[in-house]
């Protein structure tokens, strides 16, 4: 069975950091351009920020930039997502997606595989 399955979110106070991570079960995310989403309560789906399969390339909301950096790690077939200077408004579901093709895709649709999410909570 081909699944992603993210790690790392938790509660941490306004101005701290975590770090997210993906990793896939079944299959290499050698391959595959990965995004990280996120969904508060009562909202839409966010695209947070986005890595192709051999790391060259990447981007993020604006809402995130200067703050997070998405990064991967080939050899242990990991993608990671560090956020800082977190804020309330960073809380949410954090979910990352595997897209085929190795370029990240410009619609939600394009990506093939998801994980599960992990809460994330920014709080005092």
């Amino acid at each position: 069975q081909l699944k992603l399955v993210e790690s790392g979110g938790g509660l941490v106070q306004p101005g701290g950091s975590l770090r997210l991570s993906c990793a896939a079960s079944g299959f290499t995310l050698d391959y595959y351009a990965i995004g990280w989403f996120r969904q508060a309560p009562g909202k839409e789906r966010e695209g947070v920020s986005c890595i192709s399969s051999s790391g060259g390339s990447t981007n993020y909301a604006d809402s995130v930039k200067g703050r997070f950096t998405i990064s991967r790690d080939n050899a242990k077939h990991t993608v990671y997502l560090q956020m800082n200077s977190l804020k309330p408004e960073d809380t949410a579901i954090y979910y990352c997606a595997a897209a085929r093709g190795g370029t990240c895709p410009r619609e939600v649709d394009g990506y093939h595989y998801w994980g599960q999410g992990t809460q994330v909570t920014v709080s005092s």
